[in-house]
């Protein structure tokens, strides 16, 4: 239930929605100052260009539609100016992460960006 990178961020719509066609023109038109937005905190978190990872999670094409909701993951794998964060063997034996900031201290940060 919390971020496993060091700074990750979900974003989701305010409806359960399968996929990005089932968004209406509000919510997509919507979704792109937020997204630069974002990407403008990340940038600001330590004055330099973040590398990122952005993946948008969907629904399944044909079957089992509602089991899965429209939402975009998007994370970095620097964890300070001049860190980057490998994954231990728990992390990624396990998929056991540990992580040196707290999320809460995390999303600070990108807030003050």
């Amino acid at each position: 239930a919390a971020a496993r990178w060091p700074f990750e961020v979900h974003v989701a719509p305010n409806r359960p929605v399968p996929d990005i066609p089932a968004l209406d023109d509000a919510e997509r038109d919507a979704f792109g100052p937020l997204y630069l937005d974002l990407l403008r905190r990340f940038d600001g978190l330590f004055d330099m260009p973040m590398p990122y990872i952005a993946a948008w999670h969907q629904a399944p094409v044909r079957i089992d539609r509602e089991l899965g909701h429209l939402h975009l993951q998007l994370f970095s794998i620097r964890r300070a100016k001049d860190k980057l964060k490998y994954l231990a063997g728990s992390e990624s034996a396990m998929g056991a992460f540990i992580n040196d900031i707290a999320p809460e201290r995390a999303a600070e940060l990108l807030r003050a960006a």
